[in-house]
């Protein structure tokens, strides 16, 4: 068979195993195995630091038919056209991945990205009986063993805080316009537009790694990334977050950030059957009833009974009732579950960013 043609299996943690051929490279990988029922985006998906460690199936059946880009940075160093500077996820399963693309802005085609990344890639595969198998028995630690390459034991797959490998190591800094807030955004693996619209709003944005002491940071808003992994692995992160809730500095954070500034506050969190991985996902605002369709990419969520006095939840799940969004009661402290900057997905919510931008200005001009 020819390189492209390779077998491949995907083996979960059950027995399971789904026979295919290799689309990527020809590199054997494990990790945590969940779905994307996206449409589009897999260009922003692959390279979302929140994925970090899983392999990802993806529920549309055929993937890469628009090909992928060249990576391009801003002049400040920011991806352009993906979420991160390379490819995040272990591994990918896909029913079929297109080979001859066809679009404008592409230079090589999925799989040949893939390779190129040294990211494995099983075709061929039933995916909707796969799906339904994570449905219904939740998602599972799994490996794609390619034909030839070494393998790992499936029991050395260890849990760990994955936010530590997609976090920065030093603090990065950004000036803004003069009279413009300051934000400090706390990394754990920030999606490229949520720094990409940070900076369009004309922030000086402080950007810092995900253990970093918050009370070394001058800021007039403190904003909360999302990322990869269990949030209580963040043990540090939560502790300098519950000094910060003491400040009356505007606080907001999406998808993992949501999550720690939970925990931060006292309330729990727990791990979903299977998550939320998609881009039509409804949340609703508690408030007016509004239902919001939005991007999302998350495994845990927060217990609503947990919340202590003084927090409420903001936004609802349309289709299961979990919380999306938490926010103080007498503070100006909020954080969202979904991904108001969409990348990939709609950017209804994108409105929720410019809010927080306006309470930090509010705060800066106030103190």
């Amino acid at each position: 068979m020819s390189r492209q043609e390779r077998s491949a299996r995907l083996v979960l943690e059950d027995g399971t195993e789904l026979a295919g051929i290799s689309v990527g490279a020809d590199v054997s990988a494990q990790g945590e195995v969940v779905f994307t029922t996206g449409m589009v985006g897999y260009n922003q998906s692959l390279t979302d630091p929140s994925y970090c460690g899983q392999i990802l199936v993806f529920a549309y059946p055929l993937i890469g038919n628009y090909g992928v880009p060249t990576l391009k940075l801003s002049a400040r160093g920011i991806p352009l056209n993906f979420e991160s500077e390379k490819i995040q996820v272990s591994g990918v399963v896909v029913a079929e991945a297109s080979a001859t693309p066809s679009h404008y802005s592409s230079e090589r085609s999925f799989s040949e990205w893939l390779r190129d990344e040294g990211i494995p890639g099983i075709g061929g595969v039933d995916t909707r009986s796969l799906i339904r198998l994570l449905r219904e028995h939740g998602v599972m630690k799994g490996k794609i063993i390619v034909d030839g390459a070494p393998e790992a034991p499936l029991d050395e797959l260890k849990e760990h805080a994955p936010v530590k490998l997609v976090s920065p190591r030093e603090v990065q800094h950004y000036r803004g316009l003069r009279g413009a807030p300051k934000i400090a955004l706390v990394d754990c693996g920030v999606k490229a537009n949520i720094v990409r619209i940070l900076l369009a709003s004309g922030a000086e944005v402080t950007r810092l790694p995900w253990d970093y002491p918050l009370d070394e940071v001058e800021y007039d808003g403190l904003f909360l990334s999302n990322g990869p992994g269990d949030p209580k692995a963040c043990t540090k992160t939560i502790a300098h977050l519950r000094r910060a809730l003491v400040e009356p500095a505007p606080i907001f954070g999406i998808c993992l950030g949501n999550q720690l500034l939970a925990l931060a506050a006292g309330a729990d969190t727990y791990k979903l059957k299977y998550g939320h991985r998609s881009q039509n996902q409804p949340a609703v605002d508690e408030t007016s009833g509004r239902c919001y369709i939005t991007s999302q990419n998350h495994g845990y969520a927060v217990h609503e009974d947990s919340l202590p006095p003084g927090w409420e939840p903001w936004f609802t799940n349309g289709n299961d009732g979990t919380i999306e969004g938490i926010r103080a009661t007498n503070a100006p402290f909020k954080a969202v579950q979904f991904h108001p900057e969409g990348c990939p997905g709609p950017r209804d919510t994108q409105f929720l960013i410019d809010e927080f931008l306006r309470d930090a200005a509010a705060w800066k001009d106030a103190k």
